[in-house]
C-alpha cells in the first residue's frame, strides 16, 4: 500500500476568537516580510541607505496584490461571471481562498516600485538586481499557502512523493498527486540561491539580474505547469491553446523577452543611482 509522503493539512484556517487566522495569509505575510529583509541587506551592501527597500515595498506589496489578484479573475473569469460560475462575482475579492497569480503580482508590483524609484530619483534597474533573489525566495514561502489551501497540485503520480488531497479539493480516494505547489517551491529557493552567486559572480546591472530571475524562474514554471490539472482559464477544464496552458504560453513570452532584454543591454554601462540626492 502506497502512503503519502505528504498529506493533507488538516486544516488552513485557525480561529483566534472570532478572527481568523488563515494560513495562506500568513505564507505571503512572512514571504514579504523575508523578501524584504534580503533585499535590504542586498541594498545596503550596494551602498544604498537602510530602509530604502522598506518604502518603496510599500507601494511595491499593494500595487502587486491588486495586480495578482486581477490576472487571477481575468483568466479565470469562467468561475466567478457568466453561466457556469461555481462562485458569486463578490467572491473575486476573497484573496485568502487562493489565487494570487505571480504574473500579475510583478507586472503591477514592479509599476508601484518604478513609481517609487521615479519619485526618489532611484534607478530602477538597481532596485530590480537587488530585490530579484528575494523575490524568488519569498515565492518559495509563499507557495506553501497552496499546500494548506489544497491547491496547485498536478497528475495523479505513484511516486513516493505523492500527495493526498481531501475529496473536498477534487482528489479522489487512495488517489496521490504531484505536489507541483513543492517542486515550485524547492526550484524558486534555488533560483534565489543562484541568483545571489550569480550576483556576486558577475557584473549584471541595469536589469540584467532580475532577467535572469525572469528566465530562471519561468524556465520551471513553464514544465510544472504542464503537471497542474486544476482548470486555469475554465470552470471544470483547463483552457489551452496548441496543447499548452494559459500559463506556459505566458512563460514562454516571459521567458524570450528576458533574453531580449538581457541580450540588448548588454553594453550598458551607465552609472545606477542608489542614494537619492538631497535636496
Amino acid at each position: 500500500m502506497s502512503l503519502a509522503l505528504i498529506p493533507s493539512p488538516p486544516e488552513g484556517v485557525w480561529h483566534l476568537g472570532f478572527i481568523p487566522i488563515r494560513a495562506y495569509a500568513l505564507c505571503f505575510i512572512v514571504a514579504i516580510a523575508v523578501g524584504i529583509w534580503i533585499s535590504d541587506r542586498r541594498w545596503r551592501a550596494r551602498g544604498g541607505e537602510p530602509g530604502t527597500i522598506s518604502d518603496i515595498a510599500i507601494p511595491g506589496v499593494v500595487f502587486g496584490l491588486i495586480g495578482a489578484r486581477l490576472y487571477h479573475v481575468i483568466t479565470d473569469w469562467q468561475i466567478y461571471f457568466g453561466p457556469r460560475a461555481i462562485k458569486e462575482p463578490y467572491q473575486a475579492l476573497f484573496i485568502w481562498e487562493g489565487g494570487m497569480s505571480i504574473w500579475g503580482a510583478v507586472a503591477l508590483g514592479g509599476v508601484g516600485v518604478w513609481l517609487a524609484c521615479r519619485r526618489r530619483g532611484l534607478s530602477l534597474g538597481a532596485v530590480a538586481d537587488t530585490v530579484a533573489p528575494g523575490i524568488a525566495i519569498g515565492q518559495a514561502i509563499a507557495r506553501w499557502g497552496n499546500w494548506f489551501n489544497q491547491e496547485l497540485y498536478g497528475s495523479p503520480t505513484t511516486l513516493p512523493w505523492g500527495l493526498e488531497i481531501d475529496q473536498a479539493h477534487g482528489g479522489e480516494p487512495g488517489v496521490l498527486y504531484h505536489p507541483t505547489f513543492l517542486y515550485e517551491s524547492l526550484w524558486d529557493l534555488a533560483l534565489g540561491l543562484a541568483l545571489i552567486g550569480i550576483g556576486r559572480r558577475f557584473d549584471l546591472h541595469h536589469g540584467r539580474l532580475f532577467a535572469v530571475y525572469v528566465a530562471g524562474y519561468t524556465l520551471g514554471r513553464f514544465w510544472i505547469e504542464g503537471l497542474r490539472i486544476d482548470a486555469v482559464g475554465g470552470v471544470d477544464h483547463a483552457v489551452t491553446f496548441l496543447s499548452l496552458r494559459i500559463n506556459q504560453w505566458t512563460s514562454i513570452a516571459l521567458f524570450v523577452g528576458a533574453l531580449v532584454y538581457f541580450w540588448l543591454t548588454r553594453r550598458k554601462d551607465a552609472e545606477e543611482v542608489v542614494v537619492a540626492a538631497r535636496s
